[in-house]
């Protein structure tokens, strides 16, 4: 009887992880290993416990998503990554990271117009796979910050399930909600409001990695006020927010 298992290297690579996983292993090496690692930084997250780190010595990444419209679910994709380390208050200029996403479908022209993004810019960028490992080679293990967290989760999460198969497990700090713990009575809490409530200077909106700029600055002195409050650890801060 002919023998119909596949060559042994593909059979013990799907025992090991299933069909996709022994694809891409056998085809693209690269993607594998970038793969591997994503999923051994969101591993070794979880050990993490942080809480009781004093925030003027807490080391962040605050980061900014472009993308194609606003729902990673039904067909909309990353097209830019921007990225900034800021230890404790201090937001640190020279440790960034960003990178153009090549989003494999067609970026809608007010998009375009928009971040400054071209489709034909986005042909020629690294694919998803590459950036994200980039960006999380960039991020470690550090605490994550961003404005209005529920978009730029929604698509890293939608981002690395498609490639790696694993869900984000770093802590996400939202600027906009430690915003209105800190100022309940403003009439909104959108970046353009709070740079200019807080005098941060605005250079250029809707590119990812000056936004996560402004957003730091905006950290910062969302920072200070925080511990002129007797917040002094991540656990305090988290702690006021989950009753706002």
């Amino acid at each position: 009887m002919m023998d119909r298992r596949p060559p042994g290297r593909m059979w013990s690579l799907y025992k090991m992880g299933g069909l996709t996983p022994a694809i891409t292993s056998m085809f693209d090496m690269q993607s594998a290993q970038q793969m591997a690692f994503i999923r051994s930084i969101m591993k070794e997250q979880r050990k993490n416990s942080l809480y009781e780190i004093p925030l003027h010595t807490l080391e962040l990444v605050v980061f900014d998503l472009e993308t194609t419209g606003f729902s990673p679910y039904n067909g909309d994709e990353i097209i830019s990554v921007g990225a900034v380390a800021v230890n404790g208050s201090e937001v640190e200029d020279q440790q960034t990271y960003y990178s153009l996403v090549n989003p494999k479908r067609n970026i809608p022209e007010e998009i375009e117009e928009l971040t400054g993004i071209t489709n034909k810019e986005a042909s020629a960028a690294p694919e998803l796979l590459h950036a994200l490992r980039g960006f999380l080679e960039f991020v470690q293990q550090k605490v994550l910050v961003a404005h209005g967290t529920g978009h730029d989760k929604h698509f890293l999460n939608a981002a690395l399930w498609r490639t790696s198969k694993v869900n984000l497990t770093h802590r996400l700090l939202d600027t906009m909600m430690v915003a209105k713990w800190l100022n309940p009575k403003l009439k909104a809490y959108d970046l353009d409001t709070l740079l200019d409530h807080y005098g941060v200077k605005v250079t250029q909106r809707h590119h990812a990695l000056e936004d996560a700029r402004m957003t730091a600055r905006l950290w910062s002195r969302l920072l200070e006020q925080a511990r002129e409050r007797d917040v002094q650890t991540l656990g305090d801060l988290y702690m006021q927010l989950s009753r706002h």
